[in-house]
């Protein structure tokens, strides 16, 4: 049985028990919530939390340290690094504002007093900014925050870049560390429907119908943020920068989408993906093999809508009112922790945890929408991989000139080329 199924049948048990205690047996929901619910779902965040700084530190160091050094990346990395943040952080503000607009966390009435929360005064933005730098990195890891974690990963990347082989070995343990967090990652996803069901088992039991009404409300701002990014952002931008008809755009990537769809996984639609980019949108093999993976490792715009959708609601649900220096702490945590979210199912989830921490907002709020993450994970990988290709179209038509002025060389630079190969 796929995890997906077993997570739907966690999530089904956990919304049926609920209701039932709920309503016939309102005296036994506290002991078994006690002994049973509460300490799935608690192990289950404990998990995740466990991993958070781990993976954002060793991702990240990674992921900059793909890019090359940054002296070299040159003119399609600039572009294509500028482009992929430039989408993560419209798709912040549009989940972020839907959420504002639909106010899903007031749909419903929620019991928080289980969870330990104490709203705390956000610094204004400009200290925000400033306290980007770690001034001890060791503390910054100790203490969780994720924001100088960040930034001191990405220093190490570019400093690992730019070393080469002098560092080749710290390079290879970083590496290996990512590995075996991503396989942690794996286990704990494989308590994912233990801990689903006593999430939603204690939400639905204390709360009742009205937690399953703003739930879904919450999967509705998320799906509708989902479709206005990748119809008017993507289309948009493959219309006015790629110069493509987007009708034909989405056509063509269609058949990576569906795969997308259901795998939930970026890498593993890369293959497809890059196929349908080089075979049905015509992008050349050079500009596909560059930004597509690079797209896989750092453009997470469906993740970031639902960030920023889940920030809100969750803040909502707990009565938090957040301030622009909060908001703009969430979009900024978002956008650089998209750079490190590996293309894998659950990973979402702990990046998440990453940024409810930043805003000191309870990791425990997961819990509420974590019964209908792994069917919204379907759908903004769908929308991730989308992105990556309407960046390889637009990266494509902006380098037309450069590689048509490649293809046609001077016959005596061929002269040459061919002297050397007659030489060999």
């Amino acid at each position: 049985m796929k995890l997906t199924t077993k997570i739907l049948i966690g999530l089904g048990l956990g919304a049926l028990t609920g209701i039932i205690l709920n309503v016939f047996s309102p005296e036994l929901f506290p002991v078994l919530d006690k002994f049973l619910f509460t300490p799935l779902g608690k192990i289950f965040i404990n998990l995740i939390t466990m991993l958070v700084i781990p993976i954002v530190l060793f991702s990240i160091i990674l992921g900059t340290a793909g890019l090359g050094d940054p002296k070299k990346l040159g003119r399609i990395g600039f572009k294509t690094i500028s482009y992929f943040l430039a989408t993560t952080a419209i798709a912040l503000v549009i989940g972020i504002l839907l959420a504002f607009l639909i106010k899903p966390g007031l749909m419903g009435q929620f019991d928080t007093s289980g969870a330990e929360f104490e709203a705390e005064e956000a610094p204004p933005i400009s200290e925000t900014f400033l306290n980007l730098i770690p001034v001890n990195p060791f503390e910054a890891l100790t203490t969780g925050n994720m924001l100088q974690i960040i930034v001191f990963a990405l220093f190490i990347g570019i400093a690992l870049s730019s070393l080469g082989d002098k560092t080749k070995g710290i390079l290879s343990l970083v590496e290996q560390g990512n590995e075996v967090m991503m396989y942690l990652v794996g286990i704990v996803m494989k308590f994912a429907p233990y801990g689903t069901f006593g999430l939603i088992a204690t939400a639905i039991g204390s709360q009742g119908i009205s937690a399953i009404k703003a739930m879904g409300v919450y999967m509705f701002v998320v799906v509708l943020a989902l479709i206005i990014h990748a119809v008017i952002t993507y289309g948009s931008a493959v219309y006015f920068l790629g110069r493509k008809n987007p009708f034909w755009f989405f056509k063509g990537i269609s058949p990576a989408m569906g795969v997308a769809f259901g795998t939930s996984s970026s890498n593993a639609t890369l293959p497809v993906s890059m196929e349908s980019a080089q075979k049905n949108l015509r992008v050349p093999e050079s500009v596909s093999s560059f930004v597509q993976p690079l797209g896989a490792t750092i453009n997470m715009d469906g993740t970031a809508i639902m960030q920023g959708v889940a920030t809100i609601f969750i803040a909502q649900v707990y009565g938090a009112d957040l301030t622009l220096g909060e908001l703009t702490t969430v979009v900024i945590t978002a956008v650089l922790a998209s750079i490190g979210t590996a293309g894998v199912p659950g990973v979402g989830l702990i990046m998440l945890a990453m940024v409810l921490q930043s805003v000191n907002l309870p990791v425990e709020g997961i819990g509420l929408i974590l019964g209908i993450d792994r069917l919204l994970d379907m759908a903004r990988t769908a929308v991730n991989i989308t992105g990556d290709a309407a960046g390889a179209v637009i990266i494509a038509e902006s380098e037309k000139k450069h590689l048509e002025k490649k293809a046609v060389r001077s016959p005596k630079r061929l002269a040459n080329e061919r002297s050397i190969e007659y030489s060999e």
